[in-house]
């Protein structure tokens, strides 16, 4: 890191441990992922005790959020094929990916402290790691000085920087191009995004491209679902279904708008929505929503539970870690998002199981959302009544929707592969 920032960024960082140690018992994000950092070292410090193997190599794998999450744990999986003799550590950031986290079935899974010198180095002397691999882009500048100067190799894989990312601008560059010129390899997930991180300061001959593993993620998933478990066999149906996935109350205010018109001229079609944050108070509209307006309208619980209709008109899901299976359902899929100032969810999901997409108009941050758009696997939609169009011309026509399902599908298969490759470039720093 530039000298002429180190004290700010070292006061930022000490700041933020103050914070943790004064956070209140609030259910908000910042509140918990405060006080996540409370005694962080010492729950390190606990599990390398139990499990650490000094005498096997061991791989540590960061990953902000189940975004970033969804795209290390297949490579985790398939080095763990790879490499059965070595050890792994997981660490994220944010307190959305504490439950996915476990899913990575590593040795150590934590959060990963703030970013100290006091923090880095009691870490890398608790985990001792042969490598250190970040995801998408995120890359911490003390962690890397420390790990690089320890002789531990950094990789960054499936590794992404969107033309507007706020990581271009002059601030972030002075703060960050130390750590990304530091970095021993570099996975782009394509040429595009690798001509941006050498311009960040990447050296040009540490990067390759090497594809976004999620596309081999929802691919294995679409493909291995199992159509026996109770939230996939209590929705299934042979009509017209729209499944509408990781929605905000702006998806819905349109969605529900041309859902309500569609629904007069094609009856049987009908919806599963699955809220992004399935609250009580995101649900409950919901549910008012489709009973006040005469439709048979259910939670996914009720379903499974066996207490409601099972050809209901309206399925609301009020739980997570489902609606990747839920797509198997899907004639046609809405991702939410595009109407929200957070951007487009996953669009990719859906389209593995050959479902065309649609979404809103903010989804200039997608790279997957143009590659389906291209294909003629998508569609975007800037309000109530191109939904209503859009909807009606593939929930009404199986023909051009199973065209534009099967453009949909094929992205994705095009794109696999990236999990092999991202495991021979880490590999690479064995050596």
């Amino acid at each position: 890191m530039h000298s002429a920032w180190r004290p700010w960024y070292q006061a930022a960082t000490g700041m933020a441990n103050v914070l943790a140690s004064m956070a209140p018992n609030a259910s908000g994000k910042v509140w918990r992922s405060l006080r996540a950092r409370r005694g962080l070292l010492d729950r390190w410090a606990a599990q390398t005790a139990r499990a650490r193997d000094r005498a096997r190599p061991l791989v540590w794998w960061h990953a902000p959020s189940v975004g970033e999450g969804l795209q290390a744990r297949p490579v985790a999986e398939a080095w763990r094929t790879a490499h059965p003799g070595m050890q792994q550590a997981y660490s994220f950031f944010s307190p959305s990916a504490e439950q996915f986290a476990r899913s990575v079935h590593a040795d150590f899974t934590e959060y990963l402290p703030f970013d100290t010198v006091r923090g880095a180095e009691r870490l890398l002397d608790l985990l001792q790691p042969r490598l250190l691999v970040f995801v998408k882009l995120d890359v911490w500048p003390v962690l890397v000085e420390r790990a690089v100067a320890r002789g531990v190799p950094v990789a960054l894989l499936s590794a992404t920087l969107a033309e507007g990312s706020g990581r271009r601008s002059f601030l972030s560059r002075a703060l960050l191009r130390d750590a990304y010129a530091a970095l021993s390899l570099v996975g782009a997930i394509d040429a595009a995004n690798a001509e941006r991180l050498i311009e960040l300061g990447v050296p040009r001959s540490r990067v390759r491209v090497t594809g976004d593993t999620r596309f081999d993620q929802v691919w294995r998933r679409a493909t291995a679902v199992d159509r026996t478990s109770r939230h996939v066999r209590s929705t299934a149906s042979d009509r017209p279904t729209l499944v509408a996935g990781s929605t905000w109350p702006s998806d819905e205010a349109v969605l529900m708008a041309a859902w309500e018109s569609l629904r007069r001229a094609l009856p049987s079609a009908r919806l599963i929505v699955a809220p992004h944050e399935p609250t009580a108070a995101h649900l409950a509209p919901l549910l008012a929503w489709g009973r006040t307006r005469g439709m048979r309208t259910v939670t996914l619980g009720e379903l499974e539970r066996g207490e409601a209709d099972p050809n209901a008109d309206l399925i609301v899901v009020d739980r997570v870690g489902v609606l990747g299976d839920l797509y198997a359902q899907a004639t046609t899929a809405y991702v939410g998002g595009g109407f929200h100032r957070a951007g487009l969810h996953s669009a990719i999901e859906p389209a593995a199981f050959g479902a065309p997409v649609l979404f809103g108009p903010r989804h200039g941050g997608s790279r997957e959302a143009g590659l389906l758009l291209a294909a003629g696997g998508a569609t975007a939609v800037n309000g109530t009544a191109e939904l209503e169009n859009a909807l009606g011309r593939w929930l009404g026509h199986p023909g051009a929707c199973g065209t534009a399902g099967h453009a949909a599908r094929a992205v994705v298969e095009a794109e696999r592969g990236a999990t092999d490759r991202s495991v021979a470039l880490v590999s690479e720093l064995l050596a």
